[in-house]
């Protein structure tokens, strides 16, 4: 029996939400341990289309305990939206299938008013959030001025917690020229949504706990990518939180024996939202063709996705940093018909070879992609759900990349589709 955390091995948006939705099937729980509604996955189940935010991806699934953790953000009235939403297309979700962590630090109004503040100054370069408030809400985590899931059921606390607060807030507000948050209102505003948030409050450490003793299957799932963790990746352009799988324990409430398997989401290409160094970048047709075949737009905001080739030296680097026991490779089937396809080894900084990406972010600027080319492959891969299915081009390809990030491939994704899935690996192991 194993637990498995899924984690983004690129810079997210690698397809996790179809993978946790496929393994999700043999778990009992499914647990979301980090991010916030920045982060978005996109199911298509039986040709129909559910586009999660703030949800872990089980909720779709019935008879599995859903759980939204401690290291998560929330934005509450966001949620409540979103569990609106999925409700409407016939997904139920009470307080028996969806849990939220007590001790969950709360996304409010002025965090996203901050958020974009700040992204709007012409004088500091944007890091190129979604600017819903994300860093924000962290930043209060550290600073022990948020406000939690917990504070919202008692009156006194919370407004205490709401006057920690806006002392701090208030007084950036005025450096930026924004209006002094209406404290009564905001406290009037918590209060109403309270009651729609409480019931799902639970102390998740304990449940998680007896699941675990009593043998249950848990699946942690993370958000975004291990190259946008805020320790681990391309600084400063980053999220505010950290990713990798060893936030699947912190983020629950688990100790650190809690992730028997890491599986890392890797696109079968590279893709990035937002600004920040990318070596394999690619501006021309190639690069929209990725792009256009791949319909790379963020679910969350609708951005279009920088699109490049693989990038092996980075995938490596993350395997090592996560402790990857394999990757579920998809979209592949977007490569199909390419007459060349490049992957990416390593990388020539003035004239030095490096086989990683160094830390400092003049240095990842100036990388250089150092390629290793390889003809493609003319038949589909959509669709696929074995290896004989395959083009010999494509398996060629898929056996090349295990090789360079030193890391197997446990699942091939070949479509959208959850059953258009090949399984080398179970991470869910007897």
């Amino acid at each position: 029996m194993a637990n498995v955390a899924v984690i983004g091995a690129q810079w997210g948006d690698e397809g996790k939400g179809k993978i946790v939705d496929w393994l999700s099937e043999r778990a009992d729980v499914i647990v979301r341990f980090q991010g916030g509604h920045n982060a978005g996955h996109t199911l298509v189940i039986d040709g129909t289309t559910y586009k999660l935010h703030a949800l872990p991806s089980g909720v779709v699934r019935q008879g599995k305990l859903s759980v939204i953790g401690n290291g998560v953000v929330l934005d509450p009235w966001h949620l409540v939206k979103e569990i609106e939403s999925i409700r409407a297309q016939g997904v139920e979700i009470t307080p028996d299938t969806l849990m939220i962590a007590e001790n969950t630090p709360l996304i409010l109004p002025f965090h996203g008013e901050l958020d974009r503040a700040r992204e709007g100054q012409t004088t500091v370069a944007k890091i190129g959030t979604t600017g819903r408030g994300i860093g924000p809400a962290y930043e209060d985590k550290v600073g022990r001025r948020v406000i939690r899931v917990a504070d919202l059921a008692d009156a006194a606390t919370l407004a205490g917690r709401v006057d920690r607060a806006l002392v701090h807030h208030n007084a950036l507000r005025r450096g930026l020229d924004l209006e002094p948050i209406d404290r009564d209102d905001l406290i009037t505003q918590l209060q109403e949504i309270a009651p729609q948030i409480l019931p799902y409050a639970k102390p998740v450490w304990r449940e998680l706990d007896r699941a675990k003793k009593s043998g249950k299957r848990i699946l942690f799932e993370g958000a975004q990518g291990a190259l946008l963790d805020i320790d681990f990746g391309t600084y400063p352009y980053v999220t505010s939180s950290n990713v990798i799988a060893g936030q699947a324990a912190t983020g629950s409430g688990l100790g650190p024996d809690a992730v028997d398997f890491t599986l890392g989401i890797v696109k079968a290409y590279t893709t990035r939202v937002g600004e920040g160094p990318f070596p394999t970048e690619l501006h021309d047709e190639d690069g929209e063709r990725l792009g256009t075949r791949g319909h790379e737009f963020g679910t969350t905001t609708g951005r279009k996705r920088r699109c490049g080739w693989f990038d092996a030296c980075l995938v490596r680097q993350t395997a090592a940093i996560n402790g990857m026991h394999g990757i579920a490779l998809t979209k592949l089937d977007v490569l199909d018909g390419f007459g060349t396809i490049r992957i990416c080894t390593g990388y020539d900084l003035d004239g030095q070879h490096l086989d990683h990406l160094p830390t400092a972010s003049e240095a990842q600027a100036r990388c250089k992609p150092v390629y290793e080319q390889m003809e493609g492959w003319t038949d589909s891969t959509e669709g696929a759900r074995s290896w004989a299915d395959l083009p010999a081009g494509a398996i060629k390809y898929v056996r090349r990349i295990e090789e360079l990030i030193g890391c197997p491939v446990a699942l091939l994704s070949t479509s959208p589709e959850r059953d258009d899935t090949i399984l080398v690996t179970d991470p869910f192991r007897d």
